[in-house]
């Protein structure tokens, strides 16, 4: 009789908490809906409780966490190809600035070789402010090369920052997709032996 009333008094128990879980588990918190993912990430590690070396966490948060990570990472995909079409184009400017600037230093090559009159629209010029103007268009090319050049450099590094921080999140969300699989599959050993136990006490 005793074991029976015991028996009885776990399974009210187990209900009771099993019922307390489920509604529970209805609310989501806001940090897991519009929190970044280092937010999401510090609030389970903050809020979800480890046992035996494996960490609990409610599927509904599980599923969120995963959409979110896999949203994130779609975004900075597109940040990443997006960065590639701003490279693309920064390296065609660069050509065709390049060429603009061989062709003015081709003009500027034959003016040095010219006589002290250029004709320029009709009019003569002197040769020394026919090579003035040259220069200042060769400088400001050379400028517009330079800016170019570090616009492209400095796209190139955060290109390799994005990819080198998505590969991390790839990593840490593998690691934590495989550490979650364990800990359901734990929790699922754990619980069928449990029944096992009951049905065979």
């Amino acid at each position: 009789m005793t074991k029976l009333y015991a028996r009885i008094t776990f399974a009210v128990v187990l209900l009771a908490a099993v019922n307390a879980r489920g509604i529970s588990q209805t609310t989501i918190p806001d940090v897991l809906l519009n929190g970044t993912i280092q937010e999401q990430m510090t609030y389970l590690n903050e809020k979800t409780r480890i046992y035996q070396d494996y960490r609990a966490i409610r599927e509904d948060m599980f599923q969120l966490i995963r959409k979110n990570s896999v949203d994130s990472m779609a975004k900075v995909q597109g940040q990443v190809l997006m960065l590639a079409g701003m490279n693309r184009n920064l390296v065609s400017r660069i050509d065709s600035l390049t060429a603009s600037l061989t062709g003015t230093q081709a003009q500027l090559d034959e003016a040095v070789s010219t006589k002290n009159s250029i004709k320029i629209i009709g009019l003569n010029v002197n040769k020394v402010t026919y090579n003035s103007l040259m220069w200042i268009i060769v400088g400001s090319l050379l400028a517009l090369l330079s800016i170019g050049f570090l616009v492209f450099r400095r796209n190139i590094y955060v290109t390799g920052n994005t990819k080198k921080e998505l590969d991390e999140l790839r990593t840490e969300f593998e690691a934590y997709r495989q550490k979650a699989r364990l800990d359901r599959e734990k929790m699922s050993m754990d619980h069928f032996n449990e029944i096992r136990k009951l049905r065979g006490g």
